[in-house]
């Protein structure tokens, strides 16, 4: 009972927990002297910490959501986490916001009437709105002629009231109202709006309908006047030589062995000749088959030409016909007739020696690409690949089509046959290429992938197992020449610019280098087994579109370019 008195209370106890500011008595059972704590003190048990501050002090912080920043913030600003701790696993440049692969993109969008509204108004009235400009309209949201804007009250074209006057006085049938063109027809239209055939076309209208057949006998006499046009001009003094040959039997003065390729190639060094004599760009450059002696060419001149190769390397004959440029030529197997595409939406077959015109195809549309059948008993037949999509058979000796292949999905470019003819290879502006059992007009392969760009021109390896096609992404890629018609990612050539043109390609005859023209003039040199680049060379002053090199000499390549020059290196 004596430690009784020691304690406090139950009812000091109860006292003390109803007010927790007021003090707080604990007894010792050791001592009779008692301590006091404040109800504060009792309930803080935590350490004592110093406060730092705000550790965002100082930071400019940029919300994700936001529109508008008044500042200019730095790159780390920008790369800062949006919560928590950085990604220790991503780069610096990755934390920013990103909403495409290279950064952020924000959609605008200007409606097509505003934006011909706009475009009429600054034609017709010299003032449009600045886009640039948001907010209230005043004399500095406007590009072009203030004053002006300011005299229009800054109105459009459409809320200026002249499109309401311009339609008044076309329902008049005044002068004026044909807007922006008038000046154009104003010479010929009459003034009532009405349009009525000249004099020469009612005499025309008049004559057709008394004699229809007099109408028609002009007709077939123009078109007489077109033929007459199919002419060639031979350069040479005489057609014959001393033995009685012409230009077509290859010449036995050489060292080189025609018809033999040769075992190893090197790489051409120089310029040993150039060729003039195109005004316009030359677009492709094909040498005569089994003895490659003479080289035709076709420039955008509207002329195709034959030179020689060898001894003084002259003019032959000029080939007139075109009335456009000309864009592809292809001999035949044994070199006596080749065909020409021109811009004019003709092929013309014409004959190697006698320089004549034999026949011409159309289908109303270009012609892009041509190419004999490589089989000697199919030498009549021909394809040619159009504008419209299409790849056309004709058959020489009726001169109508006889197959019409139409799967592509834009213009083709190239052709190639595969496998001894039997299949051929197309490639086209739809990005994609398209493998053709031959007389089959259903595509029996389809080839294409996101990635792919269009690839205007094809060449085949001197093994005949792969193909190389001139990519637009500045590229050059090898598919396999048959079976399955697998790319091979492994040989892949790059180190040119070729994008926007259809520069030719090609292979040496032994198959180590793969030679490319450029859009920068360039003859670009490559190494088959590693694909790395040997040698890049100035070769024109402007795009170099075709490159051939000979199939029976070491080091000669032939080139040709948008400057109007064929040259020769060795």
């Amino acid at each position: 009972m004596s430690l009784v008195p020691d304690y406090a209370s139950s009812e000091d106890e109860g006292a003390a927990t109803t007010d927790s500011t007021k003090a707080v008595v604990v007894a010792h059972p050791t001592s009779k002297s008692m301590r006091t704590f404040s109800g504060l003190d009792a309930a803080d048990a935590a350490p004592v910490v110093t406060f730092q501050g705000d550790p965002n002090k100082g930071l400019r912080l940029v919300a994700p959501g936001t529109k508008a920043v008044f500042f200019n913030p730095t790159h780390d600003e920008l790369a800062r986490p949006q919560v928590g701790p950085a990604n220790p696993n991503k780069k610096h440049g990755e934390m920013a916001t990103k909403n495409t692969w290279n950064g952020y993109v924000e959609a605008g969008e200007v409606s097509e009437f505003n934006f011909e509204d706009q475009r009429r108004t600054f034609d017709n009235m010299g003032y449009a709105l600045d886009p640039s400009v948001s907010g209230t309209t005043s004399v500095h949201s406007f590009v072009g002629s203030k004053e002006a804007a300011v005299a229009n009250k800054g109105n459009s074209y459409a809320t200026s009231g002249a499109v309401r006057a311009k339609r008044r006085r076309k329902a008049a049938g005044e002068a004026g109202a044909g807007g922006e063109d008038e000046h154009k027809w104003a010479a010929i239209l009459p003034k009532a709006g009405k349009i009525t055939p000249s004099d020469e076309q009612l005499a025309t209208l008049e004559q057709w309908r008394a004699d229809p057949d007099e109408a028609n006998a002009k007709k077939k006499t123009k078109a007489k006047e077109e033929k007459a046009a199919e002419k060639s001009v031979l350069h040479i003094g005489e057609e014959l030589d001393y033995l009685g040959r012409t230009y077509m039997h290859a010449p036995a003065d050489i060292d080189t062995k025609l018809g033999v390729p040769p075992p190893r190639c090197f790489l051409p060094k120089r310029e040993i000749h150039k060729w003039t004599g195109h005004t316009k760009g030359v677009n492709t450059v094909k040498l005569l088959p089994q003895t490659a002696h003479l080289l035709l060419t076709c420039a955008m001149d509207n002329k195709v030409k034959l030179w020689e190769v060898y001894g003084k390397r002259r003019l032959l004959r000029t080939f007139h016909g075109h009335t456009a440029g000309v864009r592809d030529i292809a001999f035949n197997n044994d070199g006596s007739r080749f065909l020409s595409a021109g811009y004019d939406k003709m092929v013309r077959l014409w004959d190697t020696e006698t320089g004549a015109c034999i026949s011409r195809f159309t289908n109303k549309k270009n012609p892009l690409c041509v190419k004999f059948h490589p089989d000697e008993d199919k030498q009549n037949l021909f394809v040619a690949g159009t504008q419209d999509k299409k790849i056309l058979c004709y058959d020489t000796n009726s001169g109508e089509v006889v197959q019409e292949y139409d799967r592509h999905l834009g213009a083709v470019n190239s052709i190639t046959f595969v496998e001894d003819g039997r299949r051929m290879v197309t490639t086209s502006d739809d990005k994609s290429i398209r493998v053709w059992e031959w007389d089959i007009p259903v595509d029996m392969k389809y080839i294409a992938d996101p990635t792919m760009h269009s690839m205007p021109a094809v060449a085949l390896h001197p093994n005949k197992k792969w193909m190389i096609l001139q990519s637009l992404d500045n590229k050059i890629n090898t598919f396999g020449a048959s079976d399955r018609f697998r790319q091979n990612t492994k040989k892949t050539f790059k180190g040119h610019m070729s994008a926007g043109y259809a520069c030719g390609l090609g292979v040496s005859p032994d198959g180590a280098y793969v030679i490319t023209g450029d859009g920068e003039g360039h003859l670009v040199i490559y190494d088959w087994k590693s694909t790395k680049r040997f040698a890049k060379i100035r070769a024109h002053d402007q795009v170099c579109m075709d490159v051939l090199w000979h199939p029976y000499e070491t080091s000669k390549v032939i080139t040709c370019g948008w400057d109007g020059l064929v040259k020769l290196w060795d």
